[in-house]
């Protein structure tokens, strides 16, 4: 291998790991929005919340907002389907309608884990993807 390639080889990893680095310390600000204490919102909730405890530990603000008290901040979101969780931060900004109960569409959909990664979970012979 040239010097030039090992120079950009180095570099392009450096870039890697410190893309990393970054998603493992971003702060999240998340808002799931819910019609009333239905099942499905109920479920959506724990569900989010699970999600966040076991991926962004200590990394996240999530606000529940129900449509019906607050009609206001949904009609400003332009939320017409509850429930629905919106990544606010980091951008770009991004939205899940639904129960959050796919945990990998979730993760990939808010980058905590990237396609590849997941189908590298699913390839993994003998590994059980426990998310």
């Amino acid at each position: 291998m040239s010097t030039e390639h090992l120079k950009k080889r180095t570099a392009a990893q450096a870039a890697l790991e410190k893309a990393v680095e970054k998603r493992q310390t971003e702060r999240y600000v998340l808002r799931l929005y819910v019609a009333g204490l239905t099942p499905r919102s109920t479920k959506a909730i724990q569900n989010i919340r699970k999600i966040c405890e076991e991926h962004l530990q200590g990394r996240y603000d999530l606000e529940v907002v129900d449509i019906y008290r607050q009609p206001v901040l949904a009609e400003g979101e332009q939320i017409i389907a509850a429930p629905t969780l919106v990544k606010q931060l980091p951008l770009p900004l991004r939205r899940f309608i639904g129960d959050m109960s796919n945990t990998e569409r979730i993760l990939v959909g808010m980058d905590l884990r990237s396609a590849e990664e997941k189908r590298a979970a699913a390839d993994s012979p003998g590994k059980k993807d426990v998310s």
